[in-house]
């Protein structure tokens, strides 16, 4: 056995702890592994153009990041947080509930990559969950800030946790029916997908309740329209 070409995981761990740039890095440790299996240059460059258009749906997800990038300095979160605080009636229970319940049933659908942390929750969901709570509580300090931000986090996680098991070509359900499968009981991903309904119901009553017992234990501050109405 030829264990030369292991010399591109040296190259990796070598240029990581050097903090070299990571494209770099991968393709030198690439050019490194094929030279070392007696591969051409010709065989190498083939074997890298054709892993990069196998692979290329890949690179969508890393333009996720710098597009949200782009429309934060735009004032994307600005814009949220506006926009919440033009809206009377908006709570922070009502906000989170109600992104709870989409993100289930969009989840129960297959659509799991529609909402997230990095497209969904950090530009948009936490600013207008910090904009609603202020709204009703009045400014809010740094660790009941950083609690808000948690929850509306939370409220993702359990979302798309709890409602993709109800979608029937998830990994995870066709998982469980092959592990019945070997132990000589049957069932049809429908099957499995319908018994995990009740826990997504249940998932979502009990994380409800936990934005409202959080709404209700964020402490009453009055907001300088208060202070300034006292003070006449």
């Amino acid at each position: 056995m030829n264990y030369w070409p292991l010399l591109g995981v040296a190259v990796v761990v070598a240029g990581f702890a050097l903090r070299r740039n990571p494209v770099l890095v991968v393709v030198a440790a690439g050019l490194v592994s094929g030279f070392a299996a007696g591969k051409s240059a010709g065989d190498i460059l083939a074997l890298l153009g054709t892993s990069f258009v196998s692979n290329r749906a890949l690179l969508l997800f890393a333009l996720t990041l710098p597009v949200i990038g782009v429309l934060e300095r735009a004032g994307l979160r600005e814009h949220a947080r506006a926009w919440i605080e033009s809206l009377r009636g908006l709570t922070l229970a009502r906000l989170l509930i109600a992104y709870l319940g989409l993100r289930q049933l969009l989840s129960m659908l297959g659509l799991t990559n529609v909402a997230g942390h990095p497209q969904t929750v950090r530009p948009l969901l936490a600013p207008m969950s910090e904009a609603a709570a202020e709204k009703r509580h009045g400014t809010l300090d740094d660790a009941e800030r950083q609690r808000v931000r948690a929850l509306a986090a939370a409220t993702d996680n359990v979302g798309l946790f709890f409602g993709e098991d109800v979608f029937i070509a998830l990994g995870a359900v066709l998982l469980i029916q092959g592990f019945y499968a070997q132990h000589g009981i049957e069932l049809t991903p429908l099957h499995i997908a319908l018994w995990a309904l009740p826990t997504a119901i249940a998932a979502f009553l009990i994380h409800a309740v936990r934005i409202v017992a959080f709404q209700r234990s964020l402490r009453r501050q009055p907001s300088s329209a208060e202070v300034t109405d006292a003070a006449d």
